[in-house]
């Protein structure tokens, strides 16, 4: 069984990995402590010496990242994305194939695609990059020099770029989705018609781990999701529904509502909920013969009820 050094593991994918008994084994680094077999405290950035964590290591499993947040663009914020998601992930895959690690999977984003499909066609995994802000960048500058870096050294690198993750403790974005569900606040998003795809917490985990070892998973990139794609009032209504609440949405016409949007500023907020991001993730279903085995429902349910 190979031997795992995993980032990220007090993070929102990295607890439910660690729920896996797989990574419990493993070596964990990170700033704060987690309950396991080997926790390394030490900081992942670009001066980093990974040298001593990465004894005997065949696997790295890299999730630590500086997460996307809304607005933030400024000079300072670009160079934070860089110099975690970007320099701190090269410094460790430089190391790790000098020190014979044999593979390194690197958590992506869907982003490094775009924010919304073009003409309505499901993103691919052969489709260029095309990052729109700076953490999408960030994560695009790491995958392109992971492949430099996989053709250099004898080390096998695989790429998973998730779109939007949810499940139990869930953070960020989703988590505001919750909220207004569980206030049960009228929305104007009824006539909403688009499509996109959202993974859960255990199907990612579940490819994640089967991407550490998987013989044809070496140097490949995959796109994942529950394969089943939602609206964002089907969404909404389904997250409500799963936590026991009831779902008020309420009818505006899509134009009048692009023109509300467009008149306080918030054409970016527009298109994360009425454009669609679809996947498809026939790639991955394919090479590693892998179906999401959670249902979307039953993640939503694991969702509820909502933490702190």
């Amino acid at each position: 069984m190979a031997n795992i050094l995993l980032t990220g593991g007090s993070g929102f994918l990295g607890r439910g990995l660690m729920k896996r008994e797989l990574y419990q084994r493993a070596v964990l680094v990170g700033r704060r402590p987690v309950a396991c077999n080997k926790f390394v405290e030490m900081s992942l950035d670009s001066h980093a010496d990974f040298r001593s964590v990465l004894i005997d290591v065949d696997v790295v499993v890299h999730t630590a990242a500086r997460a996307h947040v809304m607005n933030e663009i400024s000079p300072e914020h670009s160079s934070l994305y860089r110099e975690i998601n970007t320099a701190a992930t090269l410094n460790l895959a430089k190391q790790s194939a000098l020190n014979g690690v044999k593979r390194f999977v690197f958590i992506s984003s869907i982003k490094v695609l775009g924010e919304t499909n073009i003409d309505n066609k499901p993103f691919t995994h052969l489709d260029p990059l095309n990052p729109q802000d700076t953490y999408a960048r960030s994560k695009a500058e790491a995958e392109v020099g992971l492949r430099q870096l996989s053709d250099k050294y004898d080390m096998e690198v695989v790429i998973i770029r998730p779109p939007l993750v949810y499940g139990e403790n869930v953070k960020g974005n989703f988590k505001k989705l919750l909220v207004l569900c569980a206030k049960e606040i009228p929305l104007p998003l009824a006539s909403i018609n688009n499509k996109r795809s959202l993974v859960s917490l255990n199907n990612l985990v579940e490819l994640i781990t089967i991407c550490t070892s998987h013989p044809k998973a070496a140097n490949q990139t995959f796109l994942v999701s529950d394969d089943f794609d939602l609206s964002t009032s089907e969404l909404l209504t389904s997250i409500a529904l799963a936590g026991g609440f009831k779902s008020k949405l309420f009818r505006v016409p899509p134009l009048l509502l692009r023109f509300i949007f467009f008149c306080i500023g918030k054409m970016s907020t527009y298109e994360r909920l009425c454009g669609s991001m679809q996947v498809d993730i026939n790639h991955t279903k394919k090479i590693l013969d892998w179906r999401p085995l959670q249902t979307t429902s039953d993640g939503l349910s694991e969702c509820w009820p909502l933490t702190e």
